[in-house]
């Protein structure tokens, strides 16, 4: 009776029933902190105040990543397993505001450091297809996205330390392969629904805002029929404090991240992009092995030179940090990071499936992040081709993630 009332009582105290955050996790903190300045300080150091402003945009977009749970994997898994669209939802809404954003900005190439800013826009063919289908068939595997991958690692995943390390592997066998899936396998050129048509930024916007409203409203028709259970609640806290350590609506979160990615775009002259930097990661641990990528045709121009810069000097990179440091505060905050053991089965599902995320993403011209999130933002066909893709892979791994032991929701869940 005591332990009933005092959950009653704590439920009273957080939103929406949540349970409560325990204290901070103050060292981990304190780490935090001081990782991030001198980071911080040494990008700016050697690669001045643009790299060191892409830093601390990471920074935010893994607080923000970790404090609302935002995925795309469980987004993909909840809506074709029982029908829950609450996290689609919140997609079409940071898409809605990247593309607001996104579309003045490309018009008027208004951007920092004297820069015009550039959308992901690519060529729409074979290795979009077969790349967005196995990184949808990868995620549901490894645990999480491109950005889920980051955030979880942040976050002190254990799992996800061995999916990144695969997606890695992954995206070196991707560039590897590259000017086959790429140069050999039939495309269409790259379609902007903006600048390949004549409805220009303008029109495209209208176009593709009628396109996330149709699909905001038909996750709510999937749910009145197919009446699925609720998001389970993140833990948190009440008041001023949750801005800082509870969880954010997933509404919150998806502005958030539109508006970052915007601004990214407007900082670094491209949108948020996380996969590339794995394919360098990889790649110049190969070259420190003594393999030659520098013929590969990924490899060529002056996509080359960054095998012989610092990693610091690479945007994405320097990105990636930001998020892993972001989320890593987040959950330290929360007094939630912490590592545990990790079955056999599972560290078979995270290498399978980071080596096809890593795989897909680079052959598709991008991940979750880079090609749906950035390419639609972009107005580039191939993002919602993508988005098509992964769907249908993710369709896919829910027959495959049993076999893993691996969870799928189900329509009697109290939770999914």
């Amino acid at each position: 009776m005591n332990l009933a009332i005092k959950e009653t009582a704590l439920h009273e105290d957080t939103p929406l029933g949540s349970p409560v955050l325990p204290s901070p996790q103050a060292l981990l903190v304190t780490g935090g902190l001081i990782t991030t300045a001198v980071l911080s300080y040494a990008i700016l150091s050697s690669s001045g105040l643009q790299q060191s402003m892409t830093m601390w945009l990471g920074l935010l977009l893994g607080y923000t990543l970790f404090h609302a749970r935002f995925g795309f994997t469980s987004a993909f898994r909840r809506l074709l397993s029982v029908g829950n669209g609450e996290a689609m939802r919140a997609h079409m809404i940071m898409l809605a505001v990247a593309c607001t954003l996104f579309a003045p900005i490309l018009s008027i190439g208004v951007g920092f450091f004297d820069q015009a800013p550039a959308g992901y826009v690519a060529p729409v063919g074979t290795s979009v297809v077969v790349g967005a289908f196995l990184f949808g068939i990868g995620m549901q595997l490894g645990g999480g996205c491109a950005s889920g991958t980051l955030y979880a690692v942040g976050g002190g995943r254990s799992a996800m330390f061995i999916t990144l390390f695969a997606f890695i592997i992954g995206s070196v066998l991707g560039a590897w392969h590259w000017d086959f899936w790429v140069n050999q396998t039939p495309s269409f050129p790259a379609i902007s629904l903006a600048t390949s048509t004549n409805l220009g930024y303008t029109g495209a916007w209208v176009v593709q805002l009628g396109i996330f409203a149709a699909i905001f409203g038909g996750t709510y028709l999937i749910a009145k029929k197919r009446r699925p259970p609720s998001i389970k609640p993140l833990p948190t806290t009440k008041g001023w404090k949750r801005v800082l350590r509870g969880s954010w609506p997933l509404w919150v979160a998806a502005i958030a991240l539109g508006v970052l990615n915007a601004v990214t775009l407007m900082v670094r002259g491209n949108p948020w992009g996380v996969t590339s930097a794995f394919a360098l990661w990889g790649s110049k641990m190969a070259m420190a092995l003594g393999i030659d990528v520098t013929q590969w045709v990924y490899w060529s121009g002056d996509r080359g030179n960054a095998l012989n810069q610092s990693i610091l000097a690479d945007s994405t990179s320097v990105l990636n940090f930001g998020v892993i440091l972001g989320a890593f505060l987040a959950s330290a905050t929360g007094g939630v990071f912490a590592l545990k053991k990790v079955g056999l089965k599972r560290v078979a599902a995270a290498i399978v499936g980071g080596l096809l995320m890593g795989y897909g993403a680079r052959i598709a011209f991008g991940c979750n992040i880079g090609a749906y999130f950035g390419g639609i933002a972009s107005f580039s066909l191939h993002g919602w081709v993508w988005m098509v893709m992964a769907l249908a892979g993710t369709f896919l791994a829910l027959y495959l993630r049993p076999l893993f032991g691996m969870s799928v929701p189900k329509p009697k869940d109290t939770f999914c």
